[in-house]
């Protein structure tokens, strides 16, 4: 059964955040700034929102500027090796920081640091490291900040069990037009090459009245787009007292009052069913794009990889998802160059991704993970092969994401405007609802709401276009 962190450890931490405010303003002599950087997957960025609204109760304010912070705060991300090169490159360039500034507070948390190896080489190599935490510690930070304070010692705090859920704590989201709902947490999946189960533990899911009113929360304050998040969204409802599932649950938020759009990742092909699709196709609310994750194309990888269904299996819940469901747009995930695949089962990868036509693919060169199964098997293809691989699957994938581009021309869309585009100052930019980029010259006023806009300019990876009043 899903445990809960008990009421009073919340409120006691609340207690303990106040006195926090007073050492810090001690400390620093005035209002702290916590500069806090989020590695990895939109699970992270929604425990840094609950982890800033935590600091924002111990009198901290938000800095994007790592200069100027009293409080620098890392929270990883360990799915590849080059995720933690990047945390151990950015945590050695703040050692200068720290010189020049002895009372500035760093601090690492999140999935690398659940890791016994990774806490064992921080504690050895980053002494200047101050405050160590996992991924089911964040509730009591305001204790490890306080315990740091006043016994001006390392402090390292992670929890070698699955973790309780705690309810209650603030969030700090970052004003724009999407808002990140954890619904669940963990994994039971045990995909050989993933070290997630061992980081974040076992599945276990929030209770649907805390999820529908935090959901009711995010739409009186605005936004427009709301992403249901788990390691696995179909398996929502394990654990709990109530009988409910992921189906059950996008049926009650899509009943809620507002004009929002409700996404949802990451989607396991194992558990996903029909029930789930129809939902899809009847909920008016419901993003009619469907991440799910196939990772490879050849049943004997799939096997090796412990993903539970065949090709088959995938191509016939996605047949059934285009019958289903007008206007679908498709994305995933790939890895290529497991250990032990060779060249003729990769290109089964490439003919299921030519046969299902995906809109964009999320793709990654096999990366070792220590404490997995698939770290221990035998991989003789070199790395350089793997990327001539790559480089083939990035360059199919190109050519069907500008077909369907190509589609779109001339075609209106409704859009919603997620702010300034990255590619140019003079341009916003926002996602259909089939998740595909569009950018369009329009007011910034437009940020935080919907528009139609109509497609011109069709682009390999997104589209250009024009506001159609």
């Amino acid at each position: 059964m899903t445990k809960f962190v008990e009421k009073e450890k919340i409120l006691e931490q609340q207690e303990l955040a106040e006195s926090v405010k007073e050492l810090l303003f001690l400390r620093f002599g005035k209002i702290p700034l916590a500069f806090v950087h989020t590695y990895g997957c939109q699970g992270n960025v929604a425990d840094s929102e609950r982890i800033k609204g935590i600091l924002l109760q111990m009198g901290f304010q938000m800095t994007e500027e790592i200069t100027d912070a009293d409080l620098i705060l890392y929270n990883t991300c360990a799915i590849r090796e080059h995720a933690e090169d990047r945390v151990f490159g950015n945590v050695g360039a703040v050692k200068k920081l720290k010189k020049s500034k002895p009372e500035l507070i760093i601090a690492l948390c999140g999935c690398m640091m659940q890791q016994e190896h990774i806490r064992e080489k921080i504690y050895n190599s980053y002494p200047f490291v101050d405050i160590v935490f996992g991924t089911h510690a964040h509730y009591i930070l305001p204790e490890l900040i306080k315990e740091y304070l006043t016994r001006k010692k390392r402090v390292v705090s992670a929890f070698d069990i699955d973790g309780e859920i705690a309810e209650g704590l603030p969030v700090y989201r970052d004003r724009t037009a999407k808002a990140w709902l954890p619904i669940m947490y963990g994994c039971d999946n045990f995909c050989s090459y993933c070290v997630v189960p061992y980081v974040r533990g076992r599945e276990r899911s929030r209770k649907s009245e805390d999820i529908i009113n935090e959901a009711k929360q995010i739409i009186a304050e605005g936004y427009k787009d709301i992403t249901l998040l788990g390691q696995n969204v179909n398996s929502y409802g394990k654990g709990l007292e109530e009988d409910i599932n992921f189906s059950e649950l996008l049926r009650r938020i899509n009943a809620l009052d507002g004009d929002f759009t409700i996404r949802f990742m990451t989607s396991h092909p194992k558990d996903c069913t029909h029930e789930l699709i129809d939902t899809i196709a009847e909920c008016e609310k419901a993003s009619k794009h469907i991440h799910l994750p196939f990772q490879s194309g050849n049943n004997r990888i799939l096997g090796e990889m412990n993903r539970r269904y065949t090709r088959e299996k995938y191509l016939e819940l996605i047949n059934y998802a285009k019958e289903k469901i007008e206007g679908l747009s498709l994305t995933s995930d790939v890895i290529v160059g497991f250990p032990g695949e060779t060249y003729e089962e990769f290109c089964d990868t490439l003919s299921l991704v030519k046969e299902v036509g995906f809109t964009s693919l999320f793709t990654f060169i096999f990366s070792p993970r220590k404490g997995t199964k698939a770290a221990e098997m035998p991989d003789p293809v070199p790395h350089s092969e793997k990327a001539k691989w790559f480089k083939e699957l990035c360059d199919l994938q190109e050519s069907i994401a500008a077909e369907h581009n190509a589609e779109m021309k001339g075609k209106t869309f409704r859009v919603l405007c997620e702010g300034e585009s990255k590619n140019s100052e003079e341009l916003l930019a926002g996602r259909t609802d089939g998740n595909v980029i569009i950018e369009f010259k329009g007011d910034k006023s437009l940020i935080g709401t919907f528009c139609k806009v109509k497609v011109t300019e069709p682009l390999n990876w997104i589209v250009r276009g024009e506001l159609v009043k």
